[in-house]
């Protein structure tokens, strides 16, 4: 018995079955993001050697409400354009980075100038029209210690620059107080004071 179809009902069978099947691949919607976080990893209160011309590149990491990374997201490094501060690659004074798949985004190249001081790095990132601001604090030194600055802290450097001074000004007061004794002259004469300077201590900040 020969069983006949309605064409037009067997194709829009046929093309249902399709879209079923298709639709069986197609992924799921994200959530949208709602907030963006600007996380400090390195950088903050680096003290850079302005003589080496060396410095700690900034590092952030862009996440989301729960803290999550976000890859993709446009980030904007500036520096300031005046006083102690610094250049990205080519003179720049900003520097726009894409986060990685870790949310990381990388000032490579960042060098500071030759003017000692404190400075903010200022950092926008920028995903989905939602934006998000913080702030890098560095500083640049004239000193040749600064080259180990990512194990020295600014406290330390501020100590030992007043010890020295303290022992400096020591050595010229026994200087000073023997050279009038021996002037005097008699065999009364009081010997010169030496003072001998100790080793300073420094503590652990």
């Amino acid at each position: 018995m020969l069983i006949r179809t309605n064409p037009i009902r067997a194709c829009a069978v046929i093309l249902a079955c399709l879209l079923a099947t298709q639709g069986l691949g197609v992924a799921q919607p994200q959530q949208p993001v709602s907030k963006l976080n600007i996380v400090i990893i390195e950088g903050e209160g680096a003290i850079n050697n302005i003589r080496q011309r060396t410095a700690r590149e900034p590092i952030v990491q862009v996440e989301d409400e729960n803290h999550k990374p976000i890859a993709g997201a446009a980030v904007l490094f500036t520096l300031p354009r005046g006083g102690a501060t610094g250049v990205f690659p080519g003179g720049d004074k900003t520097l726009s980075v894409v986060t990685d798949q870790n949310g990381r985004a990388v000032a490579k190249g960042f060098q500071p100038n030759n003017v000692a001081g404190k400075y903010q790095i200022q950092v926008q990132a920028s995903y989905n029209n939602l934006t998000s601001t913080a702030a890098i604090t560095q500083s640049n030194m004239a000193m040749a210690v600064a080259a180990a600055a990512g194990g020295i802290s600014a406290k330390v450097l501020i100590i030992l620059a007043i010890v020295g001074g303290a022992v400096a000004g020591g050595v010229i007061a026994a200087t000073h107080g023997g050279g009038s004794s021996s002037n005097s002259g008699g065999a009364g004469a009081p010997s010169p004071t030496v003072i001998t300077p100790g080793a300073p201590s420094v503590g652990t900040p």
